[in-house]
């Protein structure tokens, strides 16, 4: 799925642009609920933080899950959530927009992240497919029309202009939705990585001076961890 992702970040990356996907070397297979997604943040911190090499901006590619606000403190260059990327592109280009994800459990999780980033006010509905994450990649023919389904009914019931695709193994799949739904359809992975490169074009990153201040010095046991 990293692969997936960092092809699908390539295909909009400009000239020069290096994707690099990075795969933390601990954690569950997938992220479903708040104990992965926790679980997941702390390991995203270490891989970002122990990768040997310099890189100017960071994509956080998990929808709806925690830990962006912790990559923002320890690093100086842009941190973008796909999460957030997403709508706040489709803020960009409609009234509405939905988000269409996996299983129904990650909905809250989705919801939550949406409202703390400030961008839920405009969220016509968060829907699930009622697939798995492990099950986009095993079956995409059927995964596509569970995605499919829902981003109609978004568009039909809840009047959403524009279709967030939740879920990071998702990427790609957008063409398929656009087709079917005849709106807008905004890859999280995609529209990050636009936007990363655009911090970084205009010389900005994250504010030091509050919120998002290094970590005061201290000891903190058995972290981050060696590398192999």
């Amino acid at each position: 799925m990293t692969e997936a992702i960092a092809a699908s970040a390539r295909s909009v990356a400009a000239a020069g642009t290096e994707i690099i996907g990075l795969t933390p070397s601990f954690g569950a297979e997938s992220v479903e609920g708040n104990v992965e997604s926790y679980l997941a943040a702390v390991a995203v911190m270490n891989a970002v933080t122990t990768y040997d090499g310099p890189f100017d901006a960071v994509v956080q590619a998990g929808f709806g899950e925690h830990g962006r606000e912790g990559l923002q403190e320890l690093l100086d260059v842009p941190v973008v959530d796909i999460t957030e990327a997403a709508a706040h592109v489709a803020h960009l280009i409609g009234h509405k927009y939905s988000v269409v994800t996996t299983l129904d459990r990650t909905v809250p999780l989705i919801e939550g992240r949406l409202t703390l980033a400030g961008l839920a006010t405009r969220c016509a509905s968060v829907r699930s497919s009622g697939l798995s994450v492990l099950e986009l990649e095993e079956d995409p023919a059927t995964a596509v029309k569970a995605i499919v389904r829902e981003a109609e009914l978004a568009v039909r019931d809840d009047r959403a202009e524009v279709i967030c695709l939740g879920c990071g193994g998702m990427a790609g799949l957008d063409d398929a939705v656009r087709h079917a739904t005849g709106v807008p359809v905004v890859d999280g992975v995609t529209a990050a990585v636009k936007l990363a490169e655009s911090l970084v074009g205009l010389g900005l990153s994250t504010s030091k001076i509050r919120t998002y201040a290094p970590p005061r010095p201290k000891r903190i046991t058995g972290w981050p961890l060696p590398t192999d």
